[in-house]
Protein backbone atom coordinates (compact mmCIF):
# COMPACT_ATOMS: atom_id res chain seq x y z
CA UNK A 1 0.00 0.00 0.00
CA UNK A 2 0.97 3.25 -1.39
CA UNK A 3 2.12 5.44 1.55
CA UNK A 4 -0.35 8.54 2.49
CA UNK A 5 1.60 11.77 3.32
CA UNK A 6 0.56 15.21 4.44
CA UNK A 7 0.42 18.11 2.68
CA UNK A 8 3.82 20.04 2.43
CA UNK A 9 1.93 22.94 3.55
CA UNK A 10 1.36 21.42 7.28
CA UNK A 11 4.08 18.76 7.06
CA UNK A 12 5.79 17.97 10.59
CA UNK A 13 8.25 15.66 9.21
CA UNK A 14 10.86 15.62 7.04
CA UNK A 15 11.38 13.64 3.23
CA UNK A 16 14.21 11.91 4.64
CA UNK A 17 12.24 10.99 7.67
CA UNK A 18 9.09 9.69 5.55
CA UNK A 19 11.67 7.99 3.20
CA UNK A 20 12.90 5.92 6.06
CA UNK A 21 9.52 4.95 7.42
CA UNK A 22 8.62 3.53 3.63
CA UNK A 23 11.44 1.48 3.33
CA UNK A 24 10.87 -0.02 6.92
CA UNK A 25 7.46 -1.07 5.68
CA UNK A 26 5.50 1.33 7.79
CA UNK A 27 2.74 3.59 6.37
CA UNK A 28 2.14 7.06 7.50
CA UNK A 29 -1.49 8.47 8.03
CA UNK A 30 -3.22 11.46 9.26
CA UNK A 31 -6.71 12.51 9.43
CA UNK A 32 -9.55 12.87 6.99
CA UNK A 33 -9.75 16.16 6.86
CA UNK A 34 -6.40 17.75 7.02
CA UNK A 35 -5.94 15.55 3.55
CA UNK A 36 -7.42 18.29 1.45
CA UNK A 37 -5.86 21.40 3.22
CA UNK A 38 -3.52 23.56 1.51
CA UNK A 39 -1.90 26.65 2.64
CA UNK A 40 -4.32 28.94 5.05
CA UNK A 41 -7.56 30.04 2.73
CA UNK A 42 -7.68 34.33 1.98
CA UNK A 43 -11.34 33.48 1.17
CA UNK A 44 -12.56 35.22 4.21
CA UNK A 45 -10.06 38.14 3.22
CA UNK A 46 -11.51 38.40 -0.15
CA UNK A 47 -15.22 38.22 -0.16
CA UNK A 48 -16.04 41.52 1.73
CA UNK A 49 -13.29 43.37 -0.60
CA UNK A 50 -14.47 42.01 -3.36
CA UNK A 51 -17.62 44.52 -3.91
CA UNK A 52 -15.40 47.62 -3.31
CA UNK A 53 -13.25 46.77 -6.28
CA UNK A 54 -14.82 47.96 -9.84
CA UNK A 55 -13.74 48.14 -13.24
CA UNK A 56 -12.98 51.04 -15.39
CA UNK A 57 -13.92 51.56 -18.55
CA UNK A 58 -13.25 54.58 -20.49
CA UNK A 59 -13.51 55.87 -24.56
CA UNK A 60 -11.95 58.13 -26.94
CA UNK A 61 -13.03 59.10 -29.74
CA UNK A 62 -9.91 58.62 -32.43
CA UNK A 63 -9.89 61.13 -35.44
CA UNK A 64 -10.21 59.28 -38.63
CA UNK A 65 -7.46 58.73 -40.70
CA UNK A 66 -8.94 57.68 -43.62
CA UNK A 67 -9.48 54.21 -45.57
CA UNK A 68 -8.60 54.59 -48.70
CA UNK A 69 -9.79 54.53 -52.24
CA UNK A 70 -13.54 52.59 -52.36
CA UNK A 71 -12.49 49.68 -54.42
CA UNK A 72 -14.13 49.47 -57.82
CA UNK A 73 -16.75 46.79 -57.91
CA UNK A 74 -18.57 45.83 -61.64
CA UNK A 75 -22.19 46.61 -62.06
CA UNK A 76 -24.47 43.65 -61.02
CA UNK A 77 -21.74 42.16 -59.47
CA UNK A 78 -22.91 39.33 -56.13
CA UNK A 79 -20.36 41.73 -54.10
CA UNK A 80 -21.53 44.84 -55.20
CA UNK A 81 -24.19 45.51 -52.32
CA UNK A 82 -21.80 43.65 -50.04
CA UNK A 83 -19.09 46.68 -50.52
CA UNK A 84 -21.93 49.10 -50.94
CA UNK A 85 -23.40 48.75 -47.48
CA UNK A 86 -20.24 47.93 -45.81
CA UNK A 87 -18.68 51.80 -47.10
CA UNK A 88 -21.47 53.97 -46.68
CA UNK A 89 -21.55 52.46 -43.17
CA UNK A 90 -18.28 54.08 -42.28
CA UNK A 91 -18.94 57.13 -43.80
CA UNK A 92 -21.80 57.66 -41.71
CA UNK A 93 -19.59 57.15 -38.55
CA UNK A 94 -18.98 61.13 -38.46
CA UNK A 95 -16.30 62.32 -35.64
CA UNK A 96 -13.88 59.54 -35.86
CA UNK A 97 -13.76 55.64 -34.50
CA UNK A 98 -14.24 55.35 -30.39
CA UNK A 99 -11.21 53.30 -28.95
CA UNK A 100 -12.54 51.65 -25.57
CA UNK A 101 -9.93 50.55 -23.02
CA UNK A 102 -10.71 49.07 -19.19
CA UNK A 103 -8.23 49.02 -16.15
CA UNK A 104 -9.36 49.17 -12.46
CA UNK A 105 -9.76 51.08 -9.29
CA UNK A 106 -11.65 51.15 -5.84
CA UNK A 107 -14.00 52.67 -3.94
CA UNK A 108 -12.78 54.84 -1.00
CA UNK A 109 -15.98 56.59 0.03
CA UNK A 110 -19.35 55.12 0.28
CA UNK A 111 -20.33 58.44 -1.25
CA UNK A 112 -18.90 57.62 -4.80
CA UNK A 113 -15.34 58.35 -4.74
CA UNK A 114 -13.48 55.85 -6.58
CA UNK A 115 -9.22 55.81 -6.79
CA UNK A 116 -7.48 54.60 -10.31
CA UNK A 117 -4.05 55.42 -12.29
CA UNK A 118 -3.92 58.31 -14.29
CA UNK A 119 -2.56 56.23 -17.50
CA UNK A 120 -6.04 54.34 -17.51
CA UNK A 121 -8.57 57.37 -17.69
CA UNK A 122 -5.81 60.30 -19.71
CA UNK A 123 -7.45 61.27 -22.66
CA UNK A 124 -10.98 59.94 -22.05
CA UNK A 125 -14.06 61.42 -23.75
CA UNK A 126 -16.15 59.14 -21.31
CA UNK A 127 -15.59 57.29 -18.11
CA UNK A 128 -17.98 54.32 -16.55
CA UNK A 129 -17.56 52.62 -13.50
CA UNK A 130 -18.51 48.62 -13.54
CA UNK A 131 -19.77 47.17 -10.13
CA UNK A 132 -19.46 43.77 -9.41
CA UNK A 133 -23.22 43.33 -9.58
CA UNK A 134 -22.98 44.02 -13.55
CA UNK A 135 -24.30 48.00 -12.27
CA UNK A 136 -22.53 50.42 -14.07
CA UNK A 137 -22.45 54.69 -13.12
CA UNK A 138 -21.11 57.64 -15.54
CA UNK A 139 -17.71 58.94 -13.51
CA UNK A 140 -16.29 62.45 -13.12
CA UNK A 141 -12.62 63.47 -12.75
CA UNK A 142 -12.12 65.39 -9.74
CA UNK A 143 -8.81 65.56 -10.11
CA UNK A 144 -5.41 63.43 -11.86
CA UNK A 145 -1.67 63.68 -10.67
CA UNK A 146 0.85 62.73 -13.59
CA UNK A 147 3.59 62.49 -11.62
CA UNK A 148 2.21 59.85 -9.48
CA UNK A 149 0.14 58.59 -11.85
CA UNK A 150 -2.64 58.43 -9.61
CA UNK A 151 -6.83 60.23 -10.59
CA UNK A 152 -9.44 60.20 -8.58
CA UNK A 153 -13.24 59.84 -9.95
CA UNK A 154 -16.67 60.90 -8.76
CA UNK A 155 -19.80 58.74 -9.01
CA UNK A 156 -23.40 59.60 -7.67
CA UNK A 157 -25.04 56.26 -6.26
CA UNK A 158 -28.19 55.82 -5.17
CA UNK A 159 -26.83 54.23 -2.46
CA UNK A 160 -23.76 54.04 0.06
CA UNK A 161 -21.09 52.42 -1.69
CA UNK A 162 -19.13 49.41 -0.32
CA UNK A 163 -15.73 51.43 0.26
CA UNK A 164 -12.42 49.85 1.37
CA UNK A 165 -9.51 52.06 3.68
CA UNK A 166 -6.31 53.01 3.29
CA UNK A 167 -3.56 51.24 5.70
CA UNK A 168 0.14 52.13 6.42
CA UNK A 169 2.27 51.04 4.17
CA UNK A 170 5.63 51.89 5.99
CA UNK A 171 4.29 48.71 8.34
CA UNK A 172 5.26 46.80 5.42
CA UNK A 173 8.08 44.46 5.25
CA UNK A 174 10.30 42.43 2.70
CA UNK A 175 8.34 39.43 2.73
CA UNK A 176 4.72 40.10 3.65
CA UNK A 177 1.87 38.59 2.62
CA UNK A 178 -0.35 40.58 0.26
CA UNK A 179 -3.31 40.36 -2.08
CA UNK A 180 -3.80 42.15 -5.40
CA UNK A 181 -7.96 42.24 -6.77
CA UNK A 182 -8.43 43.79 -9.92
CA UNK A 183 -9.70 43.28 -13.72
CA UNK A 184 -6.69 41.94 -15.80
CA UNK A 185 -7.34 41.31 -19.31
CA UNK A 186 -11.29 43.02 -19.01
CA UNK A 187 -12.09 39.39 -17.10
CA UNK A 188 -13.79 40.83 -13.83
CA UNK A 189 -12.89 40.54 -10.52
CA UNK A 190 -9.76 38.29 -10.03
CA UNK A 191 -7.80 37.75 -6.52
CA UNK A 192 -4.06 36.87 -6.79
CA UNK A 193 -1.50 36.69 -3.45
CA UNK A 194 1.73 37.02 -3.49
CA UNK A 195 4.51 39.13 -1.01
CA UNK A 196 6.35 42.05 -0.66
CA UNK A 197 9.20 41.77 -3.06
CA UNK A 198 11.25 44.92 -2.30
CA UNK A 199 10.76 48.28 -1.58
CA UNK A 200 11.69 51.70 -2.67
CA UNK A 201 11.49 50.73 -6.22
CA UNK A 202 12.54 53.40 -8.67
CA UNK A 203 11.47 52.61 -12.30
CA UNK A 204 11.99 55.99 -13.79
CA UNK A 205 8.37 56.68 -14.37
CA UNK A 206 8.42 59.63 -12.34
CA UNK A 207 10.26 62.13 -9.99
CA UNK A 208 8.85 60.79 -6.79
CA UNK A 209 9.03 56.78 -7.37
CA UNK A 210 9.17 54.66 -4.79
CA UNK A 211 7.42 52.04 -5.62
CA UNK A 212 6.18 48.73 -3.88
CA UNK A 213 7.81 45.12 -5.63
CA UNK A 214 5.20 42.62 -5.72
CA UNK A 215 5.04 38.93 -6.87
CA UNK A 216 1.27 38.92 -6.76
CA UNK A 217 0.09 38.47 -10.20
CA UNK A 218 -0.75 41.66 -11.95
CA UNK A 219 -1.84 42.00 -15.48
CA UNK A 220 -3.12 44.04 -18.01
CA UNK A 221 -6.38 45.19 -16.86
CA UNK A 222 -4.76 45.36 -12.83
CA UNK A 223 -3.74 49.02 -13.13
CA UNK A 224 -5.27 51.41 -10.93
CA UNK A 225 -7.02 48.66 -8.09
CA UNK A 226 -5.46 47.86 -5.15
CA UNK A 227 -2.60 45.97 -3.20
CA UNK A 228 -4.00 44.76 0.31
CA UNK A 229 -2.23 43.75 3.24
CA UNK A 230 -3.82 40.56 5.56
CA UNK A 231 -6.05 43.04 7.51
CA UNK A 232 -7.99 44.29 4.15
CA UNK A 233 -6.29 47.39 4.34
CA UNK A 234 -4.90 48.96 1.08
CA UNK A 235 -1.21 49.90 1.07
CA UNK A 236 -0.53 50.03 -2.75
CA UNK A 237 -2.08 51.02 -5.96
CA UNK A 238 -0.76 49.09 -8.73
CA UNK A 239 0.47 50.88 -11.54
CA UNK A 240 2.72 48.77 -13.23
CA UNK A 241 4.77 45.33 -14.47
CA UNK A 242 7.65 44.29 -16.38
CA UNK A 243 7.38 41.68 -18.67
CA UNK A 244 8.66 40.79 -22.17
CA UNK A 245 4.79 39.43 -22.86
CA UNK A 246 2.68 41.65 -21.40
CA UNK A 247 1.45 39.21 -18.75
CA UNK A 248 2.33 38.79 -15.39
CA UNK A 249 6.16 37.25 -14.70
CA UNK A 250 6.07 38.17 -11.07
CA UNK A 251 7.45 41.60 -10.86
CA UNK A 252 4.65 44.23 -10.31
CA UNK A 253 4.67 47.66 -8.88
CA UNK A 254 2.65 49.46 -6.90
CA UNK A 255 2.27 53.20 -5.30
CA UNK A 256 2.53 53.12 -1.82
CA UNK A 257 -0.22 54.68 0.49
CA UNK A 258 2.75 56.54 2.08
CA UNK A 259 2.74 58.70 -1.15
CA UNK A 260 -0.85 57.94 -2.52
CA UNK A 261 -2.61 58.64 0.33
CA UNK A 262 -1.95 62.28 0.37
CA UNK A 263 -2.61 63.03 -3.07
CA UNK A 264 -5.63 61.44 -3.41
CA UNK A 265 -7.28 63.95 -0.39
CA UNK A 266 -5.81 66.78 -1.97
CA UNK A 267 -7.73 65.86 -5.45
CA UNK A 268 -10.55 65.57 -3.16
CA UNK A 269 -9.92 68.25 -1.00
CA UNK A 270 -8.88 71.08 -3.23
CA UNK A 271 -8.65 69.12 -7.42
CA UNK A 272 -5.11 69.06 -7.82
CA UNK A 273 -2.37 68.67 -5.78
CA UNK A 274 -0.44 71.05 -3.22
CA UNK A 275 3.59 69.81 -3.09
CA UNK A 276 6.01 71.59 -0.60
CA UNK A 277 8.54 72.99 -2.86
CA UNK A 278 12.17 74.07 -1.38
CA UNK A 279 13.18 76.06 -4.50
CA UNK A 280 16.53 73.86 -4.96
CA UNK A 281 18.88 72.58 -7.79
CA UNK A 282 20.49 68.80 -5.88
CA UNK A 283 22.90 66.29 -7.41
CA UNK A 284 23.87 62.87 -5.96
CA UNK A 285 26.59 62.68 -3.08
CA UNK A 286 29.12 60.22 -5.14
CA UNK A 287 32.05 58.51 -3.67
CA UNK A 288 34.22 61.39 -5.37
CA UNK A 289 32.23 63.95 -4.13
CA UNK A 290 32.13 62.44 -0.68
CA UNK A 291 35.89 61.99 -0.52
CA UNK A 292 36.51 65.11 -1.80
CA UNK A 293 34.88 66.59 1.29
CA UNK A 294 36.26 64.08 3.94
CA UNK A 295 32.70 62.77 4.60
CA UNK A 296 32.10 58.98 6.24
CA UNK A 297 29.69 57.97 3.73
CA UNK A 298 27.91 59.03 0.68
CA UNK A 299 24.23 59.23 1.78
CA UNK A 300 22.43 62.65 1.32
CA UNK A 301 21.51 65.26 -1.10
CA UNK A 302 24.19 67.76 -2.21
CA UNK A 303 22.59 71.37 -3.19
CA UNK A 304 24.64 72.64 -6.42
CA UNK A 305 22.23 75.79 -6.64
CA UNK A 306 19.21 78.04 -5.30
CA UNK A 307 16.00 78.79 -6.85
CA UNK A 308 15.96 82.94 -7.45
CA UNK A 309 12.44 84.03 -5.72
CA UNK A 310 12.66 80.56 -3.80
CA UNK A 311 11.87 79.90 -0.17
CA UNK A 312 15.08 79.63 1.04
CA UNK A 313 16.87 82.41 -1.47
CA UNK A 314 19.18 84.03 1.13
CA UNK A 315 18.29 81.48 3.87
CA UNK A 316 19.28 78.82 6.05
CA UNK A 317 20.48 76.09 2.92
CA UNK A 318 23.00 77.47 0.79
CA UNK A 319 24.76 75.65 -2.58
CA UNK A 320 26.96 72.96 -1.38
CA UNK A 321 25.35 72.03 1.74
CA UNK A 322 24.58 68.38 1.80
CA UNK A 323 20.95 67.15 3.27
CA UNK A 324 21.18 64.21 5.33
CA UNK A 325 17.47 65.00 6.99
CA UNK A 326 13.74 66.41 6.15
CA UNK A 327 11.81 67.07 8.84
CA UNK A 328 12.73 63.71 10.30
CA UNK A 329 13.02 61.88 7.82
CA UNK A 330 16.46 60.43 6.54
CA UNK A 331 17.55 61.44 2.87
CA UNK A 332 19.45 58.40 1.66
CA UNK A 333 19.96 59.74 -1.81
CA UNK A 334 19.31 62.53 -3.78
CA UNK A 335 16.07 61.16 -5.51
CA UNK A 336 14.50 61.11 -1.52
CA UNK A 337 14.52 64.42 -1.02
CA UNK A 338 12.05 66.31 -3.66
CA UNK A 339 9.74 63.08 -2.69
CA UNK A 340 10.06 64.56 1.21
CA UNK A 341 9.71 68.27 0.26
CA UNK A 342 6.76 67.16 -1.76
CA UNK A 343 5.21 65.56 0.65
CA UNK A 344 5.28 67.59 3.43
CA UNK A 345 2.86 70.48 3.35
CA UNK A 346 3.28 74.20 2.31
CA UNK A 347 4.07 77.00 4.47
CA UNK A 348 5.25 74.08 7.19
CA UNK A 349 8.02 75.34 9.18
CA UNK A 350 10.82 71.64 9.33
CA UNK A 351 13.83 70.85 10.66
CA UNK A 352 16.92 69.80 8.30
CA UNK A 353 19.83 68.68 8.82
CA UNK A 354 22.90 69.32 6.40
CA UNK A 355 26.50 69.07 6.69
CA UNK A 356 28.26 72.08 5.59
CA UNK A 357 32.15 72.97 5.83
CA UNK A 358 32.60 69.30 7.09
CA UNK A 359 30.13 69.85 10.33
CA UNK A 360 26.41 69.07 10.93
CA UNK A 361 23.89 71.24 11.66
CA UNK A 362 20.52 71.67 12.10
CA UNK A 363 18.47 74.19 10.29
CA UNK A 364 14.73 75.31 10.01
CA UNK A 365 12.99 76.34 6.60
CA UNK A 366 9.49 77.09 5.58
CA UNK A 367 7.97 75.56 2.55
CA UNK A 368 6.61 77.20 -0.48
CA UNK A 369 4.15 75.78 -3.06
CA UNK A 370 5.51 73.64 -5.58
CA UNK A 371 3.89 75.10 -8.91
CA UNK A 372 3.65 71.62 -11.11
CA UNK A 373 2.87 73.92 -14.25
CA UNK A 374 6.46 75.20 -14.14
CA UNK A 375 9.09 72.52 -14.87
CA UNK A 376 11.64 74.77 -13.54
CA UNK A 377 10.04 74.99 -10.21
CA UNK A 378 10.33 71.64 -9.08
CA UNK A 379 13.22 69.98 -7.06
CA UNK A 380 15.81 70.05 -9.85
CA UNK A 381 18.66 67.61 -10.21
CA UNK A 382 21.82 69.03 -12.22
CA UNK A 383 23.73 66.99 -14.41
CA UNK A 384 26.54 64.87 -12.73
CA UNK A 385 29.27 64.09 -15.23
CA UNK A 386 30.12 60.46 -15.24
CA UNK A 387 33.41 58.91 -14.17
CA UNK A 388 36.04 58.34 -15.98
CA UNK A 389 39.54 57.43 -16.04
CA UNK A 390 42.04 60.27 -14.12
CA UNK A 391 44.22 61.25 -17.15
CA UNK A 392 46.47 63.66 -15.35
CA UNK A 393 47.63 63.21 -11.80
CA UNK A 394 49.47 66.36 -11.70
CA UNK A 395 49.48 70.38 -11.36
CA UNK A 396 51.20 71.65 -14.30
CA UNK A 397 53.18 74.64 -15.92
CA UNK A 398 51.93 76.07 -19.26
CA UNK A 399 55.44 74.60 -20.43
CA UNK A 400 54.03 70.83 -18.42
CA UNK A 401 56.56 70.59 -15.70
CA UNK A 402 55.38 70.13 -12.85
CA UNK A 403 54.87 72.39 -10.04
CA UNK A 404 55.79 72.38 -6.22
CA UNK A 405 53.68 74.34 -3.64
CA UNK A 406 57.09 76.52 -3.43
CA UNK A 407 56.14 77.82 -6.63
CA UNK A 408 52.64 79.00 -6.29
CA UNK A 409 51.66 82.55 -4.28
CA UNK A 410 47.88 83.24 -3.21
CA UNK A 411 46.28 86.01 -5.57
CA UNK A 412 48.26 85.33 -8.64
CA UNK A 413 45.90 86.59 -11.58
CA UNK A 414 48.36 84.86 -14.99
CA UNK A 415 47.20 82.20 -16.35
CA UNK A 416 47.37 78.50 -14.72
CA UNK A 417 46.62 74.76 -16.52
CA UNK A 418 45.34 72.92 -13.32
CA UNK A 419 44.48 69.62 -13.74
CA UNK A 420 43.79 70.11 -17.25
CA UNK A 421 42.10 73.32 -17.19
CA UNK A 422 43.81 76.38 -18.75
CA UNK A 423 42.17 79.17 -16.61
CA UNK A 424 42.22 82.63 -16.90
CA UNK A 425 41.01 85.89 -14.50
CA UNK A 426 37.51 86.80 -15.71
CA UNK A 427 37.97 90.42 -17.13
CA UNK A 428 34.74 92.50 -17.62
CA UNK A 429 35.76 91.67 -21.63
CA UNK A 430 35.75 88.08 -21.23
CA UNK A 431 32.28 88.67 -19.48
CA UNK A 432 31.11 90.54 -22.62
CA UNK A 433 32.58 88.01 -24.70
CA UNK A 434 31.38 85.01 -23.65
CA UNK A 435 28.01 86.54 -22.54
CA UNK A 436 28.33 85.65 -18.98
CA UNK A 437 25.78 87.02 -16.64
CA UNK A 438 27.52 90.12 -14.33
CA UNK A 439 25.95 88.12 -10.96
CA UNK A 440 28.39 84.94 -11.85
CA UNK A 441 31.71 85.50 -10.61
CA UNK A 442 35.32 83.43 -10.10
CA UNK A 443 37.94 81.97 -12.59
CA UNK A 444 37.28 81.63 -16.48
CA UNK A 445 38.31 78.26 -17.94
CA UNK A 446 39.31 79.47 -20.91
CA UNK A 447 40.05 75.68 -22.44
CA UNK A 448 40.33 72.04 -21.69
CA UNK A 449 43.06 69.69 -22.53
CA UNK A 450 40.86 66.64 -23.98
CA UNK A 451 41.59 63.49 -22.13
CA UNK A 452 42.32 65.43 -18.96
CA UNK A 453 40.70 64.92 -15.69
CA UNK A 454 38.45 67.95 -15.92
CA UNK A 455 37.15 66.64 -19.46
CA UNK A 456 36.68 63.47 -17.88
CA UNK A 457 34.11 64.92 -15.81
CA UNK A 458 32.62 67.41 -18.01
CA UNK A 459 34.00 70.61 -17.10
CA UNK A 460 34.18 72.51 -20.91
CA UNK A 461 35.42 76.17 -22.44
CA UNK A 462 33.46 78.92 -20.61
CA UNK A 463 32.65 77.28 -17.50
CA UNK A 464 33.62 79.17 -14.07
CA UNK A 465 35.12 77.81 -11.14
CA UNK A 466 33.64 79.86 -8.57
CA UNK A 467 35.02 77.45 -5.42
CA UNK A 468 37.60 75.01 -4.74
CA UNK A 469 37.01 73.07 -1.70
CA UNK A 470 34.60 75.56 -0.03
CA UNK A 471 36.84 78.54 -0.79
CA UNK A 472 35.85 81.36 -3.45
CA UNK A 473 38.44 81.97 -6.30
CA UNK A 474 38.70 84.59 -7.50
CA UNK A 475 41.86 84.26 -9.72
CA UNK A 476 43.74 81.57 -11.48
CA UNK A 477 46.57 81.63 -8.51
CA UNK A 478 43.57 80.57 -6.17
CA UNK A 479 42.91 77.37 -7.66
CA UNK A 480 46.64 76.11 -8.05
CA UNK A 481 47.11 77.16 -4.83
CA UNK A 482 43.97 75.30 -3.27
CA UNK A 483 44.36 72.36 -5.13
CA UNK A 484 47.65 71.97 -4.39
CA UNK A 485 46.64 72.09 -0.57
CA UNK A 486 43.94 69.53 -0.79
CA UNK A 487 46.94 67.20 -2.19
CA UNK A 488 48.93 68.08 0.43
CA UNK A 489 46.35 67.00 3.03
CA UNK A 490 45.94 63.97 1.23
CA UNK A 491 42.59 64.42 -0.08
CA UNK A 492 42.24 61.97 -3.01
CA UNK A 493 39.35 65.04 -4.99
CA UNK A 494 39.28 68.06 -5.22
CA UNK A 495 35.65 69.79 -4.52
CA UNK A 496 34.79 72.43 -7.32
CA UNK A 497 31.34 74.50 -7.50
CA UNK A 498 31.38 75.04 -11.10
CA UNK A 499 28.67 77.71 -12.95
CA UNK A 500 28.21 78.10 -16.26
CA UNK A 501 27.52 81.31 -18.32
CA UNK A 502 23.91 81.59 -16.39
CA UNK A 503 24.82 80.81 -13.37
CA UNK A 504 23.71 77.44 -12.85
CA UNK A 505 25.43 75.87 -10.23
CA UNK A 506 27.26 72.32 -10.29
CA UNK A 507 29.58 70.28 -8.22
CA UNK A 508 32.12 68.14 -9.77
CA UNK A 509 34.87 66.21 -8.19
CA UNK A 510 38.20 66.49 -9.55
CA UNK A 511 40.57 63.19 -8.84
CA UNK A 512 43.79 64.87 -7.81
CA UNK A 513 45.66 61.26 -7.92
Amino acid sequence: MAPILRSPFRSTISVAAALALLMNGLVLTVPAHAQSQGPASVADLAEPLLDAVVNISTSQKVKETGKGPVPQVPEGSPFQEFFKDFFDGEREQKGGQKVNSLGSGFVIDPKGFVVTNNHVIEGADDIEVVFPNGSKLKATLVGTDTKTDLSVLKVEPKAPLKAVKFGDSRAMRIGDWVMAIGNPFGLGGSVSVGIISARGRNINAGPYDNFIQTDAAINKGNSGGPLFNMKGEVIGINTAIISPSGGSIGIGFSVPTELAQNIVNQLIEFGETRRGWLGVRIQPVTDDVSSSLGLDSTKGALISGVVKGGPVENGPIEAGDIVLTFDGKPVNEMRDLPRVVAESPVGKEVDVIIVRDGKQQTVKVTLGRLDDSASASDETTSEEPTDGDTGNDMTQQDDGAPMGDDQLTDGNDEPQNVLGMQLVKLTDDLRTARGIASSVEGVLVESVTDGSVAADKGVKSGDIIVEVGQDFMEVPGDVMVRVNGLKSEGRKNAHMMIADAQGNLRFVALPLE
